[in-house]
């Protein structure tokens, strides 16, 4: 790759990555795609290991095409020499040198300890999503899984979580989860979704008919929702909406879940519990955005996410910002994202002013997507009242084994009023994920809103690769 041409790194190979670095050297640029994976694809994407000699990848993805078009984009610019590909590169933090452009640094390979830094003279982060938790009674037993999780097992790895399960939690991942672990001969003893779809034609008529709009607009993701309910049909899982799981059960082990029925206010009504026997739970209330490396550039977040303008800039010059990091709302909205970002970026960084008519089909793509997620989000919300199951002896932060009951003392004894207090007093968010996964059950047992981290690195950092930083040159090229 030239080094006489502008370089632009994009950060994350997921679907908002591969769509930003194939567009960005298709404008000219030369791009440096950096991502943790062995192979392009992120999350969504996930294929079997090649030594596993799989027969049918395809059957566990419903856009193999696009992800195919994808890969040949990124081949054919790789063998071009427009973009290096940079695999099982884990970036840690995205520094802006005073004498301008970024570097960005990365700790190599599985074990994370040899570090690497690369020149750029722009950045598009495309750093994805990770799953929301909330903590019941028996969530940390071996068996109980995030539903993300238990798709990532059987897309790279071709393996179940167990021979019996039930899916449980909120949001559209729980069909595809569902429908791909009975596909793979796993008992799915029930789906346990604790919104009611009904909600989608209840409320003010103004709302209802934007909702009716969005879902309009889409109708192949109709179509879709529609295809994992034959598909559960065919293979008879029970669904139970409305519900959610309050305990889980087990010794060595998990054995079974209690589920009850929801009131409209959010409650467990009483006398409705009932016990499933199963041996793997797979959980999840929806996405987080990925904004760790946004906010130590100083990028404004709204909310939970990165805020960027319509040619997907952030607020910091020379950063962009595309897929589930500015937003949660599946595959296609990043495709588009990606697009437009990288688009733009090739273009300003070439000192052109960037034409909308050349993304104006990703642009409209983009805004169909953006209010089709806007009408979900409407709907699959966890429980209000979830925190009411979360007992004073549930562990609520795995890392430092931080109680349920030691955050409402941290509240109501020791006058905590956020986050960060009751992180001070318990050392609740204090371990190895950083308050990644507690930090919004931290912040709902204690009556807030979470507030964002401000971490001075989006990943632990041996102390010898911290004292060597900036003792060497980083790569160009």
């Amino acid at each position: 790759m030239g080094t006489d041409r502008p370089r632009l790194a994009v950060i994350g190979a997921g679907p908002a990555g591969l769509a930003a670095a194939v567009a960005a050297a298709s404008g000219g640029v030369g791009v440096t795609l950096i991502d943790s994976g062995a192979e392009a694809g992120g999350q969504f994407y996930r294929r079997p290991a090649a030594e596993l000699h799989a027969r049918r990848p395809q059957a566990l993805h419903h856009q193999w095409r696009t992800w195919e078009r994808l890969r040949d984009g990124l081949e054919a610019q790789v063998r071009a020499g427009r973009i290096r590909h940079l695999t099982d590169h884990h970036v840690w933090f995205v520094e802006k040198p005073l004498g301008g452009g970024f570097t960005v640094h990365a700790l190599l390979g599985p074990a994370q300890e040899e570090p690497v830094a690369v020149a750029a003279d722009a950045v598009l982060l495309a750093t994805g999503g990770y799953e929301k938790v909330l903590p019941f009674p028996g969530w940390t037993l071996p068996g109980v899984v995030t539903a993300g999780g238990a798709q990532a097992m059987l897309k790279g790895s071709l393996v179940v979580p167990g021979r019996t399960a039930v899916v449980a939690g909120t949001g559209p991942l729980l069909l595809p989860v569902a429908t791909g672990l009975a596909a793979a001969g796993v008992e799915v003893a029930a789906l346990v979704e604790s919104a009611d779809p009904r909600a989608f034609v209840r409320g003010d008529p103004r709302a209802l008919a934007g909702r009716v709009r969005a879902l309009g607009a889409e109708p192949g993701k109709v179509v879709e929702g529609a295809r994992y309910a034959a598909q559960l049909l065919r293979h008879r899982v029970r669904t139970l909406v409305g519900h959610t799981v309050v305990r889980a059960h087990g010794t060595a082990r998990l054995e079974a879940v209690t589920v009850a029925a929801l009131d409209g206010a959010g409650r467990v009504r009483p006398g409705t519990e009932r016990r499933i026997a199963c041996d793997s739970l797979a959980v999840g209330h929806g996405m987080l955005p990925h904004t760790d490396l946004a906010e130590t550039l100083g990028c404004r977040i709204d909310g939970p996410a990165v805020r960027v303008d319509d040619e997907q800039r952030t607020d910091v010059p020379g950063v962009w910002a595309a897929g589930e990091t500015t937003g949660v709302g599946g595959a296609a909205l990043s495709l588009a994202e990606g697009h437009v970002g990288g688009r733009s970026a090739a273009a300003r960084l070439r000192g052109a002013e960037p034409d909308p008519r050349a993304w104006s089909a990703a642009a409209k793509s983009r805004t169909r997507s953006r209010a089709f997620s806007a009408a979900l989000d409407t709907v699959y919300v966890p429980p209000a009242h979830w925190a009411e199951q979360v007992t004073d002896d549930t562990v609520v932060c795995r890392c430092e084994e931080v109680t349920g009951g030691a955050i409402r003392e941290a509240v109501a004894e020791l006058g905590a009023g956020d986050p960060r207090t009751v992180k001070l007093l318990t050392r609740a968010g204090m371990g190895w994920c950083q308050g990644r996964v507690c930090g919004p059950a931290v912040a709902g047992l204690a009556g807030c809103e979470p507030t964002p981290a401000r971490r001075p690195f989006a990943r632990p950092v041996p102390l010898g690769v911290l004292a060597a930083a900036g003792e060497r040159e980083p790569e160009d090229d």
